[in-house]
């Protein structure tokens, strides 16, 4: 059996798994859990509006603001992407550098 590095990867380079990403599961189970809470807290907003209207118009009309503009930011912060993962290692290759061959394919023994 023999095991391939990835490409860039250095002979002797050992990654940890505490450097990798969290699960697809957790990940979306994650974005699950801010967006209902999310969605409790406008709830809870709404209540208060209709509560505090008559008892305080200026604080019923934060509320109600509130109620009203936290559903986008809960889609937002829900259809955020995975974490990024910056200790990852690069995709590039960083090697010796490679010449390119001469315009047109000729080469020094051709010539």
């Amino acid at each position: 059996m023999s095991l391939r590095r990835k490409a860039g990867a250095a002979p002797g380079t050992v990654y940890r798994i505490t450097e990798a990403r969290q699960s697809l599961d957790e990940d979306v189970r994650g974005r699950q859990r801010r967006y209902v809470v999310s969605m409790l807290i406008r709830t809870v907003a709404v209540l208060l509006t209709v509560l505090l209207w008559n008892v305080s118009t200026p604080l019923a009309a934060v509320t109600l603001v509130l109620g009203a503009v936290l559903p986008y930011v809960a889609v937002v912060i829900a259809n955020a992407g995975r974490e990024n993962a910056p200790s990852l290692p690069s995709a590039f290759l960083t090697g010796p550098a490679r010449h390119s061959l001469p315009p047109g394919g000729s080469t020094d023994e051709e010539r």
